[in-house]
């Protein structure tokens, strides 16, 4: 069985150390390079001390794709980075699997284009948690039943783009099953101003963040006399890697760009 040739950009982030342990527990999946700014030119062996093989590093994307050859780009850096490391990967010829959130949706619209212009496979997924995926499926069954909703994620303190990912796109499933409602009192006033939260269609969307958390996520349908919450917690981050391995397996039969897990899923 030929194995997948894969790089990583952002190993030595808290996702990143976990998308490398787990292609290197992967048996199909073979780690020939990582992207990390800050340490060009060393072996991976020498700042994470789980790794035991010398996988190059490289700070320049480019770089890695035409030294190194992969198939996959795993991408769990930030938007910035992200958005020009899964540009490139397309531009060569490598399939992203990318797990940054935070794109534009004309970054998303140029990088579709470019998947289609090079017939090669993306996934972008705002969360790779398979459970969260069935949270924002639940929700959307749900939303058919419920107008009033209210959407609260919650994650670390260090986390750049709010709302999260995951609750935007929860919000985008919910708005093709939902009709446009301003819910609230239609005189209400905020005293101290974004107190109710982003305005998605009506919905609204709020953001917590604490040290603590990892990636939280609860969905709120009011009715008269009955309220339903859907929620979903991921507590540590090898939680991700499931969808993360079904990503890379998946992008490699695709010729076009993905976004959102729940379209890869059974």
């Amino acid at each position: 069985m030929e194995k997948i040739k894969i790089t990583i950009a952002g190993p030595r982030g808290k996702m990143g150390q976990e998308a490398v342990k787990m292609v290197g527990d992967t048996v199909q999946f073979e780690l020939v390079s990582v992207i990390d700014y800050k340490h060009e030119g060393k072996s991976l062996a020498a700042i994470l001390p789980f790794v035991h093989t010398d996988i190059p590093i490289y700070a320049n994307a480019k770089d890695a794709f035409q030294n190194t050859a992969p198939d996959v780009l795993i991408d769990l850096t930030t938007p910035e980075a992200g958005f020009h490391h899964t540009k490139a990967a397309l531009e060569f010829g490598v399939r992203p699997v990318v797990g940054t959130t935070g794109f534009t949706n004309d970054q998303i619209e140029e990088l579709k284009q470019l998947a289609k212009a090079k017939e090669i496979g993306c996934i972008i997924a705002p969360n790779f948690a398979i459970g969260a995926v069935l949270m924002m499926k639940f929700s959307t069954w749900a939303a058919k039943y419920f107008q009033d909703i209210e959407i609260i994620e919650m994650h670390h303190d260090q986390k750049l783009d709010a709302p999260s990912g995951t609750a935007v796109k929860t919000a985008e499933m919910i708005s093709q099953v939902r009709t446009e409602k301003r819910q609230g009192h239609p005189n209400e006033k905020e005293t101290i101003p974004g107190a109710r939260g982003a305005d998605r269609q009506g919905m609204r969307i709020h953001s917590v963040r604490l040290p603590g958390l990892i990636a939280h996520q609860q969905v709120m349908f009011g009715d008269s006399g009955q309220i339903l919450t859907i929620r979903h917690d991921s507590t540590n981050r090898a939680s991700f890697m499931s969808g993360v391995k079904v990503s890379v397996e998946t992008v490699m039969k695709l010729d076009h760009l993905v976004y959102g897990l729940e379209n890869i899923l059974e």
